[in-house]
């Protein structure tokens, strides 16, 4: 297999994890009890810096960011995958830190979150090791 394949599907499951991220981070459900915690983190405005917030700011905030990380990622690797293997082999401080920095982000679903991010985060992170591994071999 050729690494620009392993991009590619990696590109399109960080595209389907940003859009299901973005809109899916702010969703609750009633049977988690959480209603009054979310509506004191809606109601409690603090300054910061000059600026009026909430938690519930600064938790959207935070929760866009990474969508807007993962749309970064995607089209970053969907790039990867149409480069020539001999561009690739240059690059492999780059391709190894994408590869890492979504290992990474494997732990921290696995320590924080729940199935899906899960799921998709060690399936990225097989995607851009392999891609990874098969960038560094010549074409």
């Amino acid at each position: 297999m050729k690494a620009s394949l392993f991009y590619r599907i990696a590109s399109i499951l960080l595209l389907l994890f940003a859009v299901g991220h973005t809109l899916g981070f702010r969703q609750s459900d009633p049977t988690w009890g959480v209603d009054t915690l979310l509506g004191l983190m809606r109601s409690i405005r603090f300054d910061v810096q000059g600026f009026s917030r909430t938690y519930w700011d600064l938790f959207v905030a935070a929760g866009f960011s990474v969508g807007v990380f993962y749309l970064f990622a995607a089209v970053l690797t969907w790039q990867l995958g149409g480069l020539s293997a001999e561009t690739l082999g240059g690059m492999r401080v780059t391709v190894w830190a994408l590869a890492l920095c979504f290992a990474a982000i494997t732990v921290v679903s696995w320590r924080y979150l729940f199935i899906l991010p899960i799921v998709f985060s060690i399936v990225i992170t097989v995607c851009l090791t392999a891609a990874a591994w098969l960038s560094a071999e010549p074409g």
